[in-house]
């Protein structure tokens, strides 16, 4: 008995470290669910670099662009490439929120949770000239003249027209919602006119606003944005209201920047990951831009970020269903 005893000691001795030394034995593939220069290749080249400088991978990263379909067409590859644990999924809430949506050729259950580094942060955005000053102004309007003020944002059933969406059951207003290819685009509409407003994050319109051609309303948080430096002469980011302060009674509104793998990757290499990522958040580079972008630091993984995706999942199901989106 003492002699098997202690023969399993041994075995489980060497048995650990073995699992701890998990590491990537190739190159890493970030698969990016946006095109190139949006917001998830911005995401994912940003890690990669932060990785590179601070030498926290035994080997590469690559990163590859697969943005059609709102990021669908990289759900679906990392679907495809169960067990590999040379692949990472870079995208959003969109991850989750598509397939409720649209028939895809994966289930969100088909990838493998691994990190939350940061949350956009949504800005209600008018005409730099607009009479509207508040979010209860723009409101206010949209009950006067339901249909009449239109709302500009990225695709059709995303992110964007699913906040304009409960500005809608929350108040009583109806906007125009009109889908364009990119946050990017809308935040051009806005400037030369071509729409009313926008629900952009706040690096898709500081161009605009630094340039006065939009002004910001309130941000979509529980609370102001941190950064009092200012963007134009006279306002900081923390110088937004929150549209809670301004009276609207809608809960916040965030958009996680997200890392998934393949469904049936070892632990032990879910574990390297989520342990390099958490590295990745900590670097000064991350952290810079983070700043330059004015996302909010959130880091989120194991048991936080799956309730997190199951909330955010059962809230989204029931509003898709009121506005008729729900696919059976």
């Amino acid at each position: 008995m003492k002699l098997f005893a202690t023969t399993a000691l041994v075995t489980l001795a060497l048995a650990a470290p073995a699992m701890a030394q998990w590491a990537p034995t190739k190159p890493v593939e970030f698969i990016a669910a946006g095109g190139a220069g949006g917001g998830t290749d911005q995401f994912a080249r940003q890690i990669q670099a932060a990785i590179a400088k601070e030498n926290l991978s035994p080997t590469n990263v690559v990163v590859s662009n697969k943005g059609g379909g709102s990021g669908a067409e990289a759900f679906i590859y990392g679907a495809g490439s169960k067990g590999d644990e040379h692949k990472l999924i870079l995208g959003t809430s969109n991850e989750w929120q598509l397939p409720l949506v649209t028939r895809l050729g994966y289930k969100s259950e088909d990838l493998t949770p691994i990190a939350t580094l940061a949350v956009d942060e949504f800005v209600v955005w008018v005409q730099a000239n607009s009479p509207y000053n508040t979010i209860t102004d723009l409101v206010e309007a949209g009950k006067a003249t339901p249909g009449k003020i239109r709302f500009g944002g990225s695709q059709s059933k995303d992110v964007d027209q699913t906040l304009v969406r409960r500005i809608e059951a929350a108040t009583g207003a109806k906007f125009l919602y009109i889908p364009f290819k990119s946050g990017s685009e809308a935040a051009v509409q806005l400037a030369g006119n071509h729409i009313d407003g926008n629900t952009n994050n706040p690096a898709e319109n500081v161009g605009q606003w630094r340039a006065g051609q939009a002004k910001p309303l309130c941000v979509m948080s529980d609370q102001r944005m941190a950064d009092t430096t200012k963007v134009t002469d006279t306002m900081s980011w923390n110088d937004i209201p929150t549209c809670r302060e301004q009276g609207l009674q809608v809960d916040a509104y965030q958009m996680p920047r997200t890392v998934f793998a393949p469904a049936g990757v070892p632990t032990e290499a879910v574990a390297w990951y989520t342990d390099l990522l958490k590295k990745v958040s900590d670097t000064p580079e991350f952290k810079a831009y983070l700043k330059n972008t004015s996302q909010t630091a959130r880091f989120m993984t194991g048991d936080e970020f799956k309730s997190y995706i199951a909330t955010d999942v059962e809230r989204s199901r029931k509003q898709f269903e009121a506005d008729g989106w729900l696919v059976n």
